[in-house]
């Protein structure tokens, strides 16, 4: 029988402000305007020999709130490598802050609840 596979998810919340440039000059996403997200980072794979878990979820929900709040409150457009602030995009930047410490990062998920909004980003 092979080593089983697991995937631990921890999820954090920040509020942000944002404006899109995509579009014709008078679309609605080209004002500024804020949401509610919700960030869920993942980490797969086989616990190593001696090891109860594949990651600590402590070291992974401290990782990710201090990503989380770093946009909190802020202008999404304002910071480094998100001057096109989508849900997209957000994905990479989760994912760029969280792959150095969780090299096993499987999944960061971005939405947006309140308005039924989300996006999945498979690593």
């Amino acid at each position: 029988m092979s080593e089983p596979i697991f995937e631990i998810t921890k999820a954090a919340a920040f509020d942000a402000a944002h404006f899109l440039e995509e579009g014709p000059p008078e679309h609605r996403y080209r004002r500024m305007h804020g949401h509610s997200f919700r960030v869920e980072a993942s980490v797969r794979g086989t616990r190593a020999p001696g090891d109860a878990w594949v990651a600590d979820l402590a070291t992974l929900d401290s990782a990710l709130s201090a990503a989380a709040a770093e946009l909190d409150h802020g202008l999404l457009n304002d910071k480094p490598g998100l001057d096109r602030p989508t849900l997209e995009q957000l994905c990479l930047h989760f994912a760029a802050k969280l792959t150095p410490a969780f090299p096993h990062l499987s999944k960061v998920v971005v939405s947006r609840p309140t308005i039924g909004e989300t996006c999945t980003l498979q690593l």
